[in-house]
């Protein structure tokens, strides 16, 4: 097979029309084994077909990527890094984004790699190249771009290099080109900057994470809702959160939402200020964050209310968010009438409405009323169980009937807050004692989407795994219960079929 690659290459070499013969080559390429590829290509030189990139005829082009692409992914970094560093960095400069995106790809598999990293780190004008990348206009070569310069970004030589040399510089003046591209910086620094507290330190050092900080409070309302929201991924890592709180980040952007009721463009980025301490509660403490930044709490209950269907969808999925564990549940239990007015919302949003906020509302519900077994308390049972008689004066009819409508995703929603109380002894109770519940829970022919499938399957699971279930529901039901979780989701009975043949 190596010989007739070797013939095909000299094929493509002598021909002033090349594409039948490059497709030749690809075919052959793909009928090799992955396995063996490796062998078969490793002793040829590929030249040629990196010379054909120079092009201006896009299928041919496309044909030397596809062949580039499986030949380069089959040799190991450090060999391509040996024998084609040139040839990739000359492709960071073709017209074509599909010769970029091969170049970057092939380049982060590099960077990766303990032996071909210092063949990278040494190539100062390669690195120069990949960062002007970023501020390509197709945005899948940025990304990849990025991609490449956050692994580089993974040892302390690659921090040295990108930090502590003049591609910092490179850096900013790329940034210079536009925002959108300053953003995608932005979008790199936060990712080296999540790694570790030491990449946190770099980027601090250089300047560009105050930099981003500052355009929390800019006069353009777009660009302070995209700073938001890279900020909150910085806050994803402990040592993000500790930097945030240390430059009076959290201060900062509680005041902001204090100061929204007063500016008519608020609505641009007020989601973005509520995610933020959203996601910062379910991190560190529900408790805490609401005890420290109340405005935010009080925020997220009028958000709920709030007509706006964007408000009012941020607000659902924070409430979920806040209610999914335990510390959450009763620090929202202690607003007492706010909640409950909130909660009665959550119900009516469940009931009608647009289909989006009903899942979303259906979902935050279920997450309000899941208890895990080790958590149920006969205090947190009675909260559970006093929630769910909020939603109506028959929560069981209620949830149920938005189970029978034809949206799969509003019945499973519905199915999840019914696996949400299965596990709780109150929850079985009112199942029991619901006429054709456990039919209901037991016919297969309800639900035919996979989704459905696998939320009717997780409910009964719910009842199945709970040490209550078996006395509270009875033998009858829970070795049926049993039987259908030992036949799977997707479990269809066999039905006999009847001929009807000559009948009138």
């Amino acid at each position: 097979m190596a010989a007739s690659i070797g013939s095909l290459l000299e094929e493509i070499s002598g021909v002033d029309d090349p594409v039948e013969e490059l497709q030749s080559l690809k075919t052959a390429l793909l009928s090799i084994p992955v396995s063996a590829l490796r062998d078969t290509v490793s002793g040829q030189r590929f030249d040629v077909i990196f010379s054909l990139l120079n092009s201006n005829r896009r299928e041919q082009v496309e044909l030397c990527v596809d062949i580039l692409e499986r030949i380069l992914m089959a040799l190991s970094p450090v060999y391509v890094a040996q024998n084609y560093r040139v040839e990739l960095q000359g492709g960071l400069a073709h017209p074509n984004e599909t010769v970029k995106i091969l170049a970057l790809t092939q380049i982060g598999r590099m960077v990766e790699d303990l032996y071909a990293f210092t063949e990278i780190l040494n190539n100062h004008d390669l690195l120069r190249a990949v960062i002007h990348c970023i501020g390509e206009e197709k945005m899948a070569v940025a990304k990849q771009a990025i991609q490449s310069l956050s692994k580089l970004s993974h040892s302390k030589p690659g921090l040295d290099k990108l930090f502590q040399s003049d591609l910092l510089k490179v850096m900013k003046d790329v940034m210079a080109t536009s925002d959108i591209v300053r953003y995608r910086i932005y979008e790199l620094v936060v990712e080296i900057s999540s790694v570790s507290p030491i990449s946190l330190g770099y980027c601090a050092n250089s300047g560009l994470v105050s930099q981003l900080l500052g355009e929390l409070t800019g006069d353009d309302v777009l660009i302070r809702a995209t700073a938001i929201e890279m900020v909150t991924t910085l806050a994803h890592s402990q040592h993000g959160r500790q930097y945030l709180a240390q430059q009076g980040i959290m201060d900062k952007i509680s005041n902001m939402i204090r100061g929204a009721d007063t500016d008519p463009f608020s609505s641009l980025y007020l989601p973005g200020l509520v995610k933020f301490f959203g996601n910062l509660a379910i991190m560190d403490s529900p408790q805490q964050v609401c005890e420290t930044y109340p405005a935010f709490q009080n925020k997220v209950f009028e958000m709920a209310l709030d007509p706006d269907p964007v408000m009012i969808g941020v607000a659902m999925d924070t409430l979920g968010i806040l209610g999914s564990n335990v510390e959450g549940k009763q620090v929202l239990q202690k607003t007492g009438e706010k909640f409950k007015s909130v909660f009665l919302r959550m119900s009516q949003l469940a009931s009608s409405g647009a289909t989006e906020l009903r899942v979303r509302s259906l979902d935050a519900i279920s997450q309000l009323l899941t208890l895990q077994p080790e958590q149920q308390t006969d205090d947190l049972l009675a909260l559970t169980e006093s929630w769910f008689h909020l939603l109506s004066n028959q929560p069981m009819d209620m949830i149920r009937s938005i189970s029978t409508q034809p949206f799969p995703e509003l019945h499973c929603g519905a199915l999840r807050i019914f696996t949400a109380i299965a596990a709780q002894p109150w929850g079985q109770r009112m199942m029991i004692s619901s006429p054709g519940f456990m039919e209901f829970i037991l016919d297969r022919s309800m639900g035919q989407t996979k989704e459905a499938k696998d939320a009717k399957f997780e409910l009964v699971g719910s009842l199945v795994c709970s040490s209550t279930a078996a006395e509270i529901l009875g033998s009858q039901h829970y070795i049926r219960l049993k039987t259908y979780l030992r036949e799977g989701p997707y479990y269809v009975s066999a039905v006999a079929s009847v001929s009807t043949e000559g009948a009138d």
